[in-house]
């Protein structure tokens, strides 16, 4: 399978890293790529054992062609795209590794219109009036494809046996560091995977931190009984964690494996495409970006 990728955006290394689990990477040219951790992480993997089989990224567009090159360069692309249209009819699927989610229509259009599965950068959108208006543009459910990777992570999940722990979960409090509207979704989808199914919201309230700039707290009430709390903290330093509060325990998670999550949310976007089934549903976006809404300092 043929993968183009698209980039760049501000303080997103998506570009690098998404295509070294395709494609293996240069250790020489990934120490410069500007995103330090990305070497760090990769240096602890196995290759190419741990590589992606099946699909490579073919071709890189980046709105810079010195960029394009550096991405090319480091993650062992063979292509540079002139302008991104040019990859259609050259690729199977697009990568859309920008988390600007203000652009993320405009450049995704093309590839809809021409019938492409395309996975977009979390956060897909910021509101659901421009999350409908990418999927009016869908020619066929589960083109698109969308998640934080940190869905996929086994480090913020809740076993059977945690869940027999906690007993009756009461209340859900997960914190991010950076800015809500690039960086809440980062929370805001693990905790509704531990959610009954089918809960819906009953009422919600936001809270700002006027000394810390892109910082935010959404407080939801559930019908299940469950509080949750999403807190982005802006330029405070910390861990992506999140807190269960039980009946009978708390349990406390945190995130580290940013490798682990990335590879198996970009599996199961290739899963999907192979088995033509929708891996990301519909209706779960909605949720999360009426979330990223209602919470938007």
């Amino acid at each position: 399978m043929k993968l183009g990728i698209i980039g760049i955006s501000e303080g997103n290394g998506h570009p690098y890293s998404w295509s070294a689990i395709f494609n293996g990477y240069s250790k020489k040219h990934m120490e410069s790529c500007g995103f330090p951790v990305i070497p760090r992480y990769l240096e602890h993997e196995r290759w190419p054992n741990c590589q992606i089989s099946g699909a490579t990224v073919t071709t890189v567009w980046t709105q810079d062609i010195k960029t394009s090159t550096k991405i090319s360069k480091a993650s062992n692309i063979p292509i540079i795209s002139e302008h991104p249209e040019d990859m259609i009819g050259t690729i199977d699927a697009l990568l859309l590794a920008r988390d600007d989610a203000e652009n993320h229509f405009d450049i995704a259009k093309p590839f809809l219109d021409a019938g492409l599965p395309i996975y977009i950068d979390k956060p897909i959108a910021l509101s659901l009036e421009s999350l409908r208006k990418i999927y009016r543009n869908e020619r066929y459910p589960g083109q698109v494809f969308t998640c934080s990777a940190l869905r996929y992570s086994q480090q913020l999940q809740i076993s059977y046996h945690d869940r027999q722990e906690l007993g009756d979960i009461r209340e859900i409090v997960a914190t991010t560091p950076k800015c809500w509207s690039k960086y809440s979704v980062h929370i805001i989808e693990p905790v509704l995977k531990m959610l009954p199914t089918g809960d819906r919201l009953l009422s919600y309230e936001k809270e700002k931190d006027n000394n810390h700039a892109e910082s935010s707290t959404l407080i939801v009430r559930w019908k299940s009984g469950i509080q949750t709390k999403f807190i982005a903290l802006g330029d405070t330093q910390a861990e992506i964690s999140i807190k269960v509060i039980g009946a009978k325990s708390t349990k406390l998670l945190t995130f580290s494996d940013t490798f682990s999550a990335f590879k198996a949310a970009l599996s199961d976007f290739i899963s999907g495409i192979r088995s033509n089934t929708i891996k990301s549903p519909k209706r779960f976006n909605e949720q999360v970006v009426d979330l990223i809404e209602k919470g938007m300092p």
